[in-house]
């Protein structure tokens, strides 16, 4: 297909703290006891895109993910790993390796995606409408359960996350506006130009950038070199794109060309999913027909386009850019997606390695996961939980709602909710989480309690 493939791996991201360190960078933290980043590489064989360049930020971090990788996909992909410094963003990550960007198109994939979409669907998108970016949006998810379970180990209410407002022309391939972060909380305001040349325009609120990209690599170089202050592709350079489809000269000729002041104001109804609000002018080409030249006319305005390619709401699609995403995302690897493990689950619907040792009376519930080497005492209890390798587990411990990394030790009476234990950590006896991280080789007192808390190393 002739796609240069570019996989954002990052580094050791502070929203993960205590999670990240720089033995295990985010690309490598564990979803159903396998790195995330080992699902975006997967997809991306399957689509057979074989080639590529992960981009990681800091050495150290890089180090790391390389000899993983060399490890586990020997003989399967030829990958690149390219070291970048820390915080330069996903813009300045591109920018940073740009002379190893030669093919005529890009595929933009970020490494912390947990994800079902097929990867070569985007790129054939991109293709067919010949645009210079084309976006994949997914069903936004929704994040839960919010309390770990106390009531009875069953899930409440699940909690929207904060969304993109989106906007679309009638067919749904064309992304015609785009706002991000803070921008989403304020009033939309909708060039009249695009306005003008759509005639009509979806509203979205319901729709997730799952930060999969194609572009055409001369118009991103360029944006990258022109535009030296974007640090981000989701909050800079794809608004950039998408307010300049119709003033492409920006990108083509390099003539700048004068921003138009004029914007309609359309109310984003308190970032409820699903708005949708019609702007009608019907004397108007649609915009897919103005852009393929086909509306009669005997000047059609040279202009780009920016594509959207909305995955199917059956499919998963989700990041793991958060503390909570984490959690979530273990949780449904071992639960409702469970086809994206990898593994075969058993006739409970649970896996226990076989090299794994129950004691007497110890139950591990549907939804769980108990790894190779792992011990557990008497009489305890495994709910809706991921337990790594090499565990040591006393008895009469209760994990609920929580994911335990690797040679965890966890003594007699410990009682573990919704939380987060990584790898080489030591609970002692009767310790009682509840909402906690606990960072890598943290030792939690005998007999303590904590709730909300992120205990790590200083």
């Amino acid at each position: 297909m002739d796609f240069q493939v570019v996989v954002l791996a990052g580094g050791t991201s502070k929203k993960l703290l205590p999670l990240v360190s720089k033995e295990v960078p985010k690309a490598l933290l564990p979803v159903a006891n396998r790195p995330v980043l080992s699902y975006v590489l997967e997809q991306l064989e399957l689509s057979n895109l074989k080639d590529l360049i992960v981009v990681v930020e800091g050495e150290d971090a890089a180090i790391h993910v390389g000899g993983w990788i060399s490890n586990a996909y020997v003989d399967r992909l030829h990958v690149e790993v390219a070291a970048v410094h820390e915080d330069v963003g996903t813009a300045g990550a591109l920018r940073a390796i740009a002379h190893h960007l030669t093919a005529n198109d890009i595929l933009v994939v970020s490494g912390d995606l947990v994800f079902d979409v097929p990867p070569g669907a985007l790129a054939a998108a991109h293709r067919k409408h010949n645009a210079v970016v084309t976006t994949m949006l997914c069903p936004a998810p929704v994040s839960g359960p919010t309390e770990s379970g106390s009531s009875g180990g069953k899930d409440k209410i699940k909690k929207p996350r904060r969304y993109n407002i989106i906007g679309l022309d009638p067919s749904k391939q064309f992304l015609l506006h785009i706002a991000t972060g803070a921008e989403v909380e304020k009033e939309i305001r909708i060039q009249k130009s695009i306005l003008r040349a759509v005639g009509q325009m979806e509203i979205r609120a319901d729709l997730m950038d799952a930060h999969m990209y194609a572009f055409k690599r001369s118009v991103l170089q360029q944006v990258l070199d022109e535009k030296d202050e974007f640090q981000s592709l989701k909050e800079d350079v794809l608004p950039y794109l998408v307010r300049s489809q119709l003033k492409s000269e920006l990108l083509f000729n390099g003539v700048p060309q004068a921003e138009e002041s004029g914007n309609e104001k359309v109310g984003s109804q308190n970032n409820q999913a699903a708005v949708s609000q019609i702007m009608a002018n019907a004397s108007t080409p649609s915009f897919h027909e103005l852009s393929s030249g086909n509306s009669g006319s005997t000047h059609v305005r040279r202009i780009h386009k920016c594509c959207a390619y909305i995955a199917s709401e059956s499919r998963y699609c989700q990041r793991l850019n958060s503390i909570q995403a984490f959690s979530d995302i273990n949780r449904d690897v071992i639960g409702d997606a469970s086809h994206l493990s990898g593994y075969s689950f058993s006739s409970h619907n649970n896996i226990i390695h076989p090299s794994a040792q129950l004691g007497s009376r110890t139950t591990v519930g549907p939804h769980c996961m108990l790894w190779e080497g792992s011990q557990m005492g008497d009489k305890c209890s495994v709910k809706r939980s991921v337990i790594g390798r090499h565990c040591r587990i006393g008895s009469n411990v209760k994990v609920v709602n929580s994911v335990v990394m690797n040679h965890v030790t966890i003594g007699d009476g410990c009682s573990i909710q919704g939380s987060v234990i990584c790898s080489n950590a030591q609970l002692q006896e009767r310790a009682v989480l509840k909402d906690c991280q606990v960072g890598a080789g943290f030792v939690v007192t005998a007999g303590r309690e904590h709730k909300g808390e992120s205990l790590a190393r200083k």
